[in-house]
């Protein structure tokens, strides 16, 4: 026998489903999904597509293209918004439809929304649910959900590494640690994000372009850490078609860099070297979560993958939450989200 529950749930992975499609595209504004349900039938599904499109619950209902039968319920992934942005306020549209009944996953965190679209919806009588499914919806929202609150993006750390915790292999030998599967696997995740970040001996060393390739996706921008300014001008980040989406910040800490990028509405920071960087937001306590391949090789190579001062007391160390083990290629994708930054 199917529990209101279950059936919430069930129509609410739906609009997940619908929320996942934009994902990485939305920026700086939340993937959000929604569909409409008749008769325990879905009749209309929508996402927001990108920053200044209609919004999820709007395009859903433009999707259906009729009156609203007064059974129907909607179910959204995240609260609607209330106020005026470049769209209008989803909630007016909703009760403007006549919708009687609204299913919510997770609630806006924003502090000058929380609650408000709601609060909106049932003063218009109309019945609303909340909290389902409400933690997978919030972590689909996990960078605009820190940037929304805290003005800093979302901080990913992704590498590939040794067994035996190196970024490289010793001088003169060739560059890839991991193989070519587990790295189209990790190039992929450059399109979810909002900056790629990376440290000037990097640059040096490896000329990377830190450009999304063989997926349509857009380009993030692409930052550089320097303390002395000395780049090679002829470099791939610089000479490029994408050229204006680089970023050099000299003599700056990680958190101020973090902090200006935040004010510059970007949400999510993927660091992707080296490990002097990497070593840094680990220091200071600036990773959200982490993304390791781990290469079946032991190299002794120079680099390694976290060179930062580390902790006196193993008891400070940051531990991993929500961990997951995938075999890639011959390489192991590590995921996981520290279960207390050091920073608090």
């Amino acid at each position: 026998m199917t529990t209101s529950t279950q059936r919430d749930e069930h129509f609410m992975r739906a609009a997940l489903k619908e929320a996942r499609k934009a994902a990485g595209r939305t920026s700086p504004n939340p993937a959000v999904g929604a569909v409409l349900v008749v008769q325990d039938r879905i009749v209309a599904k929508g996402h927001h597509r990108e920053a200044g499109c209609e919004h999820a619950e709007i395009n859903c209902l433009r999707n259906f293209g009729g009156p609203v039968p007064e059974e129907a319920t909607l179910y959204v992934t995240l609260e609607p918004c209330s106020t005026v942005g470049h769209t209008g306020p989803c909630t007016n549209e909703i009760i403007k439809a006549g919708i009687k009944k609204v299913v919510i996953g997770a609630m806006d965190v924003n502090p000058r929304h929380q609650g408000r679209g709601t609060a909106k919806l049932r003063a218009a009588g109309i019945k609303v649910r909340e909290g389902i499914l409400a933690e997978e919806c919030a972590r689909l929202n996990e960078a605009f959900n820190k940037w929304i609150v805290s003005g800093r993006p979302f901080v990913i750390a992704k590498c590939g590494m040794s067994l035996d915790g190196r970024l490289t292999r010793r001088s003169g030998e060739r560059r890839w640690l991991t193989d070519a599967t587990a790295r189209r696997h990790a190039h992929r995740l450059r399109a979810y994000v909002d900056a790629i970040l990376v440290g000037a001996e990097t640059v040096r060393a490896d000329n990377p372009r830190l450009t999304v390739r063989g997926i349509r996706a857009r380009q993030p921008w692409r930052v550089v850490l320097s303390d002395s300014g000395r780049l090679p001008p002829a470099a791939h980040l610089f000479a490029d078609r994408f050229a204006e989406r680089t970023l050099i910040y000299i003599g700056k800490t990680l958190a101020a860099v973090l902090k200006d990028l935040g004010q510059k509405n970007i949400t999510s920071v993927l660091i992707e070297g080296g490990g002097d960087v990497l070593g840094q937001a680990l220091d200071a306590g600036l990773i959200d979560k982490v993304q390791l391949y781990l290469g079946p090789i032991l190299t002794g190579g120079p680099v390694i993958a976290f060179a930062g001062v580390g902790v006196d007391d193993a008891i400070k160390a940051m531990r991993l939450d929500r961990i997951s083990y995938k075999r890639i290629g011959q390489s192991i994708c590590v995921i996981g989200w520290p279960k207390l930054t050091m920073a608090e």
